[in-house]
């Protein structure tokens, strides 16, 4: 038995979601089908890496994650079926496996067609959900199509460090409206090295010098800054909606200036 897990773009309220449910237990019934999120923005492949890429080690060996966003490959696009970390990660060449954090995976395949299946515009179906089943039924993953180095690798976007500056970039906005930068814990405390800083979200408009250790630190409306669960610095407000209020988005800019002299 394996799990196989689901991410889309496609909502809940379609039917792309059952019908892959369907073929993948009608083909491999003894699976677990885990679905990570199907509301990822249409075509975002930078949110759907970053939903998967935080989820992914949470879940055992084996696993084999279906990526459907962004899959219908544009004319000459592969499809690929990549290993990392002991798990197995099925998506269009568009960018997500680079995506899926260093040091990258052990393994890539451009697959092959899926059988005699005709062309189809619902590559999750026709491709992915066989593919998915030939590897819990332990096939091996080299053996599903060619050995390839050559795909697309885009990386994560890093902050900057100009002197005692740290320019970040909000990443990711979650449910709550938080707004998750790809500055983490460890870089933030490698520059910072004990000294007094300020952060400064929406350029010099609101400032933070302190970072919570728990939301509940802050009382309820006020905004604050803290390390989540991944190690991300995240702007939030307790009990409110730091993007929509602040007017956050995933190009806006999050700045760390650290004192220049450390404190006594």
């Amino acid at each position: 038995m394996h799990i196989i897990t689901l991410t889309s773009d496609w909502n809940d309220n379609d039917y792309y979601v059952a019908s892959i449910k369907g073929k993948i237990l009608s083909s491999c019934p003894d699976n677990v089908i885990v679905d990570i999120n199907h509301r990822i923005k249409p075509f975002n492949t930078s949110q759907a890496a970053f939903v998967v890429r935080n989820s992914y080690p949470s879940f055992p060996e084996e696993t084999i994650h279906i990526i459907a966003v962004n899959s219908e490959p544009d004319e000459g696009r592969k499809l690929l079926a990549a290993r990392l970390d002991n798990q197995f990660f099925l998506c269009a060449d568009n960018g997500i496996i680079g995506l899926l954090g260093a040091p990258g995976p052990e393994m890539v395949v451009e697959l092959n067609s899926a059988g005699n299946q005709e062309p189809s515009s619902f590559i999750a179906l026709t491709v992915f959900s066989e593919i998915a089943c030939l590897l819990s039924g332990g096939k091996a993953l080299q053996d599903l199509g060619t050995l390839t180095e050559s795909y697309i690798k885009q990386i994560p976007l890093r902050p900057t460090l100009e002197d005692h500056i740290i320019t970040g970039s909000v990443i990711y906005i979650d449910s709550y409206q938080n707004a998750i930068t790809n500055i983490s814990r460890e870089f933030f405390t490698h520059v910072g090295s004990g000294r007094a800083f300020r952060i400064y979200v929406q350029s010099k408009h609101y400032v933070l010098d302190k970072i919570n250790n728990r939301y509940n630190e802050t009382p309820p409306g006020e905004l604050l800054a803290i390390f989540n669960s991944v190690g991300l610095l995240e702007i939030a407000i307790r009990n409110g909606n730091a993007a929509g209020l602040l007017k956050l988005n995933t190009s806006s800019t999050i700045r760390v200036e650290f004192n220049e002299v450390q404190d006594a």
